[in-house]
């Protein structure tokens, strides 16, 4: 591809991405909103919200490490399909915390352990769909990392499949605070600055 051509399509690529994950920011806080709004109409959960907090915390790390795409010096449709289908997973999560309704269920909890196995299969793959993103970015972006990045592939899988099994409350706090404790190591060991 033509390297002006593949610099002019970098920003094009950002806006549909952004636009998804745009959509998810907007369903996660629309569901904090309506809580506000609206405490009783479904029963609060320390749990959810964690996972809430968590997950807007992914969304925005999602946004902040793919402007290192902008150096791509070769792109082409799989590429595109591919970041598009990263994005879209990670809008599934969204969705799947912000249901439409919890009036069939005893609150928010109950229905985030009811469909945990989507929820934690789709967080499973985003672990395999982020090291098939730092490969695409090239080696020099590659390079920058050490086990304690690449680590959280198996961890993380690990961590999915035992939640995907088990529906014990505390077992979950406890993912969902170890996910976000490696969220905030990654921003302050990786992700402070963009190079």
């Amino acid at each position: 591809m033509d390297p002006d051509v593949s610099a002019e399509l970098f920003p094009h690529v950002r806006i549909v991405m952004g636009t998804v994950i745009g959509l998810a920011i907007t369903r996660l806080l629309m569901t904090i909103a309506g809580i506000i709004q609206h405490p009783h109409r479904g029963k609060v959960s320390a749990l959810h919200m964690l996972w809430i907090g968590s997950l807007l915390l992914e969304l925005v790390l999602f946004w902040w490490w793919e402007f290192a795409l902008h150096r791509m010096q070769i792109w082409n449709f799989g590429i595109v399909l591919f970041i598009l289908t990263y994005a879209i997973t990670l809008f599934l999560i969204a969705a799947l915390l912000s249901p439409d309704s919890v009036s069939e269920y005893k609150g928010y909890e109950d229905f985030f352990l009811k469909r945990r196995h989507w929820f934690f299969g789709l967080l499973g793959a985003t672990f395999v769909l982020d090291t098939i993103d730092t490969l695409i970015k090239g080696q020099a972006h590659w390079s920058r990392f050490d086990w304690s990045y690449f680590g959280q592939v198996p961890v993380g899988l690990a961590l999915c499949i035992f939640a995907w099994r088990h529906a014990d409350r505390r077992l979950h706090l406890g993912i969902v605070a170890v996910h976000i404790t490696y969220q905030l190591f990654l921003i302050f060991r990786f992700f402070t600055t963009i190079s």
